[in-house]
């Protein structure tokens, strides 16, 4: 709600809703070069046209920092909001989408668009409640940017401009306590239980089944087939577009090779792609896909 914004915010906020056209919540994000923007309204990220990043920002959420730069923490948890209150399906799955395009520019070092946004609500009742919907959304004419991304801390850093600035450690604080985030668990402390190659590869195929489902395509799991890859990718219409070899990783199982059947069908299927999860059980798994000839330039790939 506009109360919980601060109020330099909140003048940017008022004087872009005023001076620009009369756009609802979804023609905003339209316009910006999102076609899928109907269709997928209650996300909070999206991608643009020309690979393009654009991302929600709470006004609610902002704050304002040394030299009147703006900021705001990026939860990584996906399966609870602030206050330990668990998402439904719908909502870690929205959750995970938006980190997946945020780390994606942080990683490739780029900027992300963003619509400002403030909520009918206060903003603790953000997903729990029927009624919170959008009350104003502006398009911010200035880019964003990740400046850090900290899984052991829970939280990645927003910042609004040009790079070469950081909240200090104090202003993080400070954004901490005004959310009602808890400090990171002290090292030692998080669940020691084995994860299995298994329950990673698994991870990484359900991921991959949801990533293609999400854009419209239809994603049949064929693994248990030996075929030489592990999911058929298809247009709504059963035209087959891809053949997708996947793999897990995570730091327990950093490494990844070809079986010989999947070594057979990269020679002779010009369909056939290698998909790489990262971190598929974690909350902020992100992938990368790769042609035959590319293979090598996986991480952890071992050759023959």
């Amino acid at each position: 709600m506009d109360q919980e914004v601060d109020p330099q915010v909140l003048a940017v906020i008022n004087e872009k809703r005023l001076s620009g056209p009369r756009l609802n919540p979804v023609e905003i994000v339209e316009k910006m070069g999102v076609l899928a923007a109907r269709e997928r309204p209650f996300d909070h990220a999206w991608l643009a046209s020309g690979d393009g990043v654009i991302a929600t920002i709470w006004g609610e959420h902002v704050m304002v920092g040394t030299g009147a730069r703006w900021f705001s923490l990026e939860l990584l948890d996906t399966q609870f909001r602030t206050g330990g209150r668990a998402r439904s399906p719908n909502q870690v799955q929205r959750a995970k989408d938006r980190l997946v395009l945020l780390k994606r520019t942080f990683d490739s070092q780029q900027t992300f668009r963003a619509v400002l946004q403030t909520n009918r609500v206060p903003i603790d009742e953000l997903e729990s409640n029927k009624s919170a919907k959008v009350s104003t959304r502006v398009r911010d004419d200035e880019e964003w940017h990740v400046a850090a991304w900290e899984p052991d801390e829970g939280l990645a850093v927003l910042v609004r401009g040009a790079r070469g600035w950081v909240p200090s450690g104090a202003e993080v604080q400070a954004a901490r306590a005004r959310r009602g985030v808890p400090d990171a668990p002290k090292a030692g402390t998080a669940d020691s239980t084995p994860v299995s190659g298994e329950d990673v590869q698994a991870a990484a195929l359900a991921y991959v089944t949801r990533h293609f489902s999400g854009y419209g395509y239809k994603a049949k799991d064929v693994s248990s087939q030996h075929l030489g890859y592990d999911i058929e990718v298809s247009s709504p219409k059963g035209e087959t577009l891809l053949k997708v070899a996947v793999k897990g990783t995570s730091l327990a199982a950093p490494r990844l090779e070809l079986s010989s059947d999947e070594r057979a069908c990269s020679a002779r299927e010009k369909l056939w792609r290698l998909l790489v999860v990262s971190d598929p059980l974690g909350s902020a798994a992100q992938h990368r896909i790769y042609k035959a000839t590319e293979v090598s330039q996986a991480p952890g790939f071992e050759g023959e």
